[in-house]
């Protein structure tokens, strides 16, 4: 392997909050995980590590140190380090974002916890359905997360709720039980169809609607509860001949 290869995708920002001897160390991880390094490659070494990343000789050797002791490098005295170990797969730390605790919530949150399994590490954050708490929650995470997993309910909101979400890698970024328009790229998801479910709901029930001439729904000006209830509310008397 070329020293230069090397240096085209191993990366240190001086400007993170993360230590920079683990930024080298989560780059060289990446770079097994791509295959852009592999078993007995050799690597450069720690002077030129510092020399080429802008970084002390003091943190890449304890960037290489700590990789030695994860199992990833051999070092042999006089000819330098080489990757030792490329069957690694680091832990997945998941950022979990909840707008309130319930019952309902309980349910998701332990099949989640269930079905992801043990080999990783959730940070778990309740924003009580506060649009303001969500962006300072947010922004305040430097942690390199692998996957930010988030249900987007939100009483009022300062600004639109996609400008924030798109800030977030989308391939690290999961949107549960509700979609949010405007977010760019392909991300995970799996949401309700707010407006269709009602529709169905209320058509599964329109035999012993039929007796009344009237339906009214009770939407609290101020909720976190999607407008699409409405939407999808107001379709089913139009088209069922309900007055509303």
């Amino acid at each position: 392997m070329k020293l230069n290869n090397f240096f085209s995708y191993i990366q240190v920002d001086g400007y993170s909050a993360i230590p920079k001897y683990l930024q080298l160390t989560k780059s060289v991880l990446a770079a097994i995980e791509l295959g852009k390094l592999k078993k007995n490659d050799t690597l450069p070494s720690i002077n030129e590590v510092s020399y080429e990343l802008e970084i002390s000789r003091d943190t890449a050797e304890k960037g290489y140190k700590h990789l030695k002791n994860l199992g990833i490098l051999g070092s042999i005295p006089g000819k330098g380090y080489y990757i030792l170990n490329e069957d690694y797969h680091q832990k997945l730390r998941i950022c979990l974002m909840f707008n309130k605790l319930s019952n309902h919530k309980k349910i998701i949150y332990d099949a989640f916890v269930d079905a992801i399994g043990e080999n990783v590490a959730i940070d778990f954050y309740i924003y009580n359905n506060d649009f303001s708490i969500f962006k300072e929650l947010l922004t305040a995470k430097n942690e390199q997360y692998s996957h930010y997993v988030i249900i987007p309910h939100f009483i009022e909101a300062s600004v639109d709720e996609y400008e924030i979400l798109n800030t977030i890698p989308k391939s690290k970024l999961i949107l549960m039980d509700k979609m949010i328009p405007g977010i760019d790229g392909e991300f995970g998801s799996a949401h309700e169809n707010f407006e269709k479910d009602i529709f169905q709901a209320l058509e599964k029930a329109l035999v012993p609607l039929h007796k009344y001439h009237t339906l009214k729904l009770i939407f609290p000006d101020h909720s976190y509860f999607p407008e699409e209830i409405k939407k999808g509310f107001c379709k089913f008397c139009t088209q069922y001949g309900f007055n509303q």
